[in-house]
């Protein structure tokens, strides 16, 4: 992707089914869970560069002994720092040590039955350590203590937090980390205060109480009541003091969430490759939990999925999760890549007049690989076709070895011109000399288009805001002197904020928006605006659920075609004298493409929550009012 974006965050989840003492018999090591957690978590590094952290949970505990622990770590090599800190704990011990259970347990961190993992993106707020997931909700009461990571983003954070200090709460700040973390505590105690009051009367000592309680605590009414009003996005790993676990998708399927279980371990995470790696199970082992559900993995062993709410009518996974932001090892995302980049090829050849003597087709790096391997399959097969085509024109005998020769040579021009260096860093003060060393974070590989002759396709992930291609790529490469620069994005145009994980929360940013903005004042409508401005600033008066998206009547005034071209002149240098063409994927090629993902209110404005609908007005008016702050 031409354009940095920042996104959802990584799950990791392990439970270890067997004593400690097993796995140091069978593997050789007492860290065997810790291992895998690592493995988990940098498989899934492309999901959190901003920090990390992990928490353990240790079965019955001494008093007085620690059972939680936890670490993290912020910056560019915070991965390893992180468990370069954890396994500092173990460098002293002896193989004596190493090896017996009970007394790791009693003496060293980390040395749980019970651990999560978190890999941060900071979309906004302050990035520093006490942002880092895992979050605790500590008390003296083991069954009360909370830990929680998450890839999450909620709309409705302030209508929450009222809800919190309603019934007495004083929450430390007002976000959606410490709002989830309060919800789901304060239900936690009421159930817990529940089971307590049932057989409290009935004699029981508290220590019998405290195991009546570990075993008849329901994590799922627990998680059922706290999220009932929750509006976004969420995949939450949570773990209670006793050990008690889960594992919580949204009802709209929005957050990917993904499992395996054996009789040693059991597994979670943002990402079915990772688990495939690290446990080294074949992809028909791993499932995605259902929307709505929770793997739920109690402190006895009992594991199961519980439904907590109703999943929505039509789910609404995440279609950026496989257009970008997974990663493309997967088999279904790999495979649906490739029909992103097949889908483009009409809409390609159409624009270079089916030239393919005379055209050069690579991809901006590196994500964009696999799509362009589709494109590119697609080429060769409508290729093939037009040769059959030609062969077939020829009468019986006119067709010599050299006409045949010559026909059946041609290929698709296939090249890697884009190259992205590594990153400049300057400190000359001068902003127009600074500009031009940024221009210059991609380089070129020259001689391989022919000058004014040749046409250049260039396939991107998506074009977000579409400043990196106007100011570097697009400049460098007409060095080459195309006849023309066709850019095709394999996304359908960003019209739209996300409010559930993306960064893509102010609309002035987006170039689609620019682009319809200008066409509407080109043609003098801009009574449109100000009719929009008026209608989203009355539906923020509306109760929550009454509320649609108003700036949708806007994009209405044009074809998709139209924005993509006014996108062209925006984004071609003023002395560029090359020919500039943008091609964007289609939402109907989008779907039939990731048929099971159709979470696409970026791009069509179609929310799965009302409080996306709601971002979205706020956003208009948040432009028209030249205010540069979030929507939510």
């Amino acid at each position: 992707m031409s354009d940095i974006i920042k996104h959802e965050c990584g799950i990791a989840f392990i439970r270890l089914l067997k004593p400690l003492s097993y796995y140091i018999e069978k593997y050789g090591t007492p860290f065997y869970g810790l291992n895998k957690l690592q493995l988990l978590m940098q498989k899934q590094r492309n999901r959190g560069q901003d920090g990390s952290g992990i928490a353990t949970i240790k079965f019955t505990p001494p008093s007085g002994k620690r059972y939680l622990d936890r670490a993290r770590a912020m910056g560019t090599n915070n991965l390893t720092d992180l468990f370069n800190d954890v396994y500092s704990n173990f460098n002293t011990l002896t193989p004596e040590q190493r090896n017996n259970s009970k007394w790791l347990k009693e003496n060293v961190p980390f040395m749980g039955e019970v651990m999560m993992g978190h890999l941060r993106y900071a979309t906004h707020g302050k990035n520093d350590i006490r942002a880092v997931h895992p979050q605790i909700r500590q008390s003296n009461w083991i069954t009360r203590t909370l830990v929680l990571a998450g890839n999450f983003n909620l709309t409705n954070v302030d209508m929450l937090f009222d809800q919190l200090v309603d019934i007495g709460q004083y929450p430390i700040e007002k976000s959606d980390t410490v709002t989830i973390l309060e919800k789901i505590g304060h239900f936690l105690d009421e159930e817990i205060q529940k089971v307590f009051n049932l057989y409290k009367p009935h004699g029981y000592s508290k220590a019998e109480l405290n195991e009546l309680i570990f075993q008849r605590l329901s994590v799922s009414r627990v998680l059922q009541r706290a999220s009932r009003k929750f509006d976004g996005g969420w995949a939450l790993v949570g773990m209670i003091g006793h050990g008690d676990a889960f594992v919580y998708r949204d009802p709209w399927g929005i957050r990917p969430a993904y499992f395996y279980q054996d009789n040693e371990i059991i597994v979670a995470a943002s990402e079915r490759p990772a688990i495939q790696t690290a446990l080294d199970v074949p992809f028909s082992s791993i499932k995605e939990i259902p929307a709505g559900n929770a793997l739920i993995i109690k402190r006895d062993g009992r594991i199961g999925l519980e439904s907590c709410l109703l999943p929505a009518k039509q789910l609404k996974c995440c279609s950026f999760e496989r257009i970008y932001f997974s990663r493309g090892n997967d088999r279904d995302i790999y495979l649906e890549r490739k029909a992103l980049g097949k889908q483009l090829v009409n809409d390609v050849l159409e624009a270079v007049d089916y030239d393919f003597k005379n055209t050069v087709f690579s991809y901006i790096p590196n994500t964009a690989e696999t799509a362009f391997g589709g494109m590119i399959d697609e080429l060769e097969r409508q290729l093939s076709r037009m040769k059959k085509e030609k062969i077939n024109s020829y009468e019986n005998g006119e067709m010599t070895d050299h006409d045949l020769k010559d026909v059946l040579s041609h290929r698709p021009r296939v090249e890697k011109i884009v190259v992205k260096d590594a990153k400049m860093r300057t400190f000359i003060a001068d902003d127009n000399s600074r500009g031009d060393l940024v221009a210059h974070v991609y380089d070129v590989t020259y001689g391989i288009v022919r000058n004014y002759k040749d046409s250049l396709v260039l396939l991107d992930d998506s074009i977000v805001r579409g400043t990196t291609l106007r100011d570097s790529i697009i400049r460098i490469v007409a060095r080459l002197k195309p006849k023309q620069i066709v850019v095709v994005s394999s996304a359908p145009q960003i019209r739209y904020p996300d409010c559930y994980g993306i960064d893509m929360s102010k609309m002035h940013e987006f170039i689609a928006f620019q682009a319809m903005v200008e066409l509407i004042e080109d043609q003098n409508k801009e009574a449109h605006l100000d009719e929009v401005y008026h209608k989203c600033k009355a539906a923020m008066k509306l109760p929550l659920t009454e509320r649609k998206n108003e700036v949708k009547a806007l994009y209405d005034l044009f074809t998709a075609k139209q924005i993509s071209d006014k996108i062209g002149e925006m984004l071609r240098p003023a002395d560029l004298n090359i020919e500039l063409k943008i091609i964007y994927q289609s939402i109907e090629s989008l779907h039939e493409a990731c048929p099971n993902h159709l979470g696409d209110w970026y791009f069509t404005g179609d929310y799965p929550t009302p409080g996306g609908n709601s971002v979205a007005n706020q956003a208009f008016i948040n432009y028209v009012e030249k205010r540069n702050v979030r929507a939510y």
